[in-house]
């Protein structure tokens, strides 16, 4: 019998797609800034399910988002590039903790969940506008659009997580 994570996760990656297709990439913040909401499914994906399976996932996040907004592939490499960091950086967050079995991310304090949040935004902006803009004479604009649209996503993404958390007494 399928679990009921695999239909959340799957509504989840549509939700999410649809809402980054159709809401946030029409989004034009003075200008430059579309926020990047889909990084939740990566931030929300279970920590110990199939790591092969989840960066799959990723690369098919990806790749619907760069299919449906015509990116060529940069949105498919950032969230590979998260997947693949992400035991890495939830290591440097979490610490020992993250070698229990019981270990969730909702036990967690708030500072390490934006954190680790924060990070996962920052390494897929500073991968997705490096190859966005593909020249190294350009860095101040890479880091740039980085902090920008990546302060604006973590907004948006805590304000999404706030609002679609499920408090279990």
């Amino acid at each position: 019998m399928i679990n009921t994570n695999f239909f959340i996760n799957i509504l989840r990656f549509t939700l999410l797609v649809l809402v980054q297709v159709m809401v946030f990439n029409r989004l034009n913040f003075f200008g430059f800034i579309n926020p990047m909401v889909y990084i939740l499914f990566l931030y929300w994906f279970p920590i110990k399910e199939n790591r092969a399976a989840f960066i799959g996932l990723s690369f098919l996040l990806g790749l619907s988002i760069d299919f449906l907004s015509d990116t060529m592939a940069i949105h498919a490499a950032s969230t590979v590039t998260i997947a693949y960091l992400r035991p890495a950086i939830m290591r440097f967050i979490f610490g020992v903790n993250l070698e229990f079995q019981s270990f969730r991310l909702g036990n967690t304090t708030k500072i390490q969940q934006i954190t680790f949040l924060a990070l996962l935004i920052i390494v897929h902006h500073l991968v997705f506008f490096t190859l966005e803009v593909f020249s190294f004479a350009n860095v101040l604009l890479i880091l740039k659009k980085a902090f920008v649209t990546g302060l604006a996503t973590l907004i948006l993404c805590l304000l999404f997580s706030t609002l679609f958390s499920v408090e279990k007494e």
